[in-house]
């Protein structure tokens, strides 16, 4: 993977010690500087997969950063582990103070979650842990779709052994349609199968939990959604578009599409309704 010789990658060290593999994407020198888009990985991956996403958002004036979660990619923690159940948000709550602190006052502050980092960011915004300006949600993973066993088992391990990891049981193939990308995610030495007890109950229960809140939802959002997704199940995204307030979520299907939007072979139309939606909501400073 290359990048400009302006993109950075430090260290961030969490509010409790540990350390998080950081990413900057900075705007050119002289850009005008529209705002700061905070990006969320999903599970498994890391944000390094994001470049491309980060490069469009340069291009529309944006600064982006970026980090990996806990037990994911360059940062500290076993390979989708996660040691106390609020992990995952206290690091957030962290990179979002550091975001702000780095971003010219007045200027917006977006956040771009997709998959568990789409449940991560909506899970923040609805308990309110600390202000942004926009949230932007991409096949957030809103309803796991999971089975009868699996359930049963949600409702015992975490428990008993929320420290154990087990293969997350999801498919790479179904990623996207680009061969391209799936082989190399596949190849990636960075990415990984594995998550925790702890992990999957936070997923399966902060779903339903933010789901539940949407008719309240006050923060403007892009919620977008893959129609062909075998990752995450449509139907938590459907829910929450149809349960928020038209005036501040605008909701999008792409049918036909599978889970990760911004890397399908026909990606186009994706970064259109992304690029409009922020034009309405984050508009450049005059």
């Amino acid at each position: 993977m290359t990048h400009p010789a302006d993109f950075a990658l430090t260290t961030f060290t969490a509010s409790d010690g540990e350390n998080l593999a950081a990413y900057r994407w900075p705007l050119a020198e002289g850009r005008p500087w529209r705002g700061t888009v905070l990006l969320v990985h999903g599970l498994g991956e890391h944000a390094g997969r994001y470049h491309h996403v980060a490069e469009r958002l340069n291009g529309w004036g944006f600064a982006v950063r970026a980090y990996d979660h806990y037990g994911h990619g360059r940062s500290a923690g076993p390979r989708g582990g996660l040691n106390h159940d609020m992990r995952l948000l206290d690091d957030l709550a962290d990179m979002v103070e550091s975001a702000r602190a780095h971003t010219p006052e007045g200027l917006p502050l977006v956040l771009l979650g997709h998959s568990m980092g789409g449940l991560l960011a909506a899970r923040f915004v609805a308990m309110h842990l600390r202000a942004v300006d926009a949230l932007v949600l991409s096949s957030p993973a809103l309803d796991p779709g999971l089975n009868a066993v699996q359930k049963l088992l949600l409702a015992t391990l975490p428990r008993l052994a929320p420290n154990l990891r087990v293969g997350n049981g999801l498919d790479a193939r179904y990623i996207s349609h680009d061969p391209a990308v799936v082989a190399a995610y596949q190849n990636d030495p960075l990415c990984h199968d594995r998550i925790s007890a702890r992990l999957a109950r936070f997923i399966a229960d902060g779903g339903p939990a933010t789901v539940a809140r949407a008719a309240h939802w006050r923060v403007p959002t892009l919620l977008m959604w893959a129609g062909a997704d075998r990752l995450v199940n449509p139907a938590g995204s459907r829910a929450f578009a149809a349960a928020a307030p038209d005036s501040v979520v605008q909701s999008r299907c792409f049918e036909g599409l599978y889970h990760e939007l911004f890397n399908e072979q026909d990606a186009a139309p994706v970064f259109d309704v992304l690029q409009r939606w922020l034009d309405r909501h984050v508009p450049a400073p005059t």
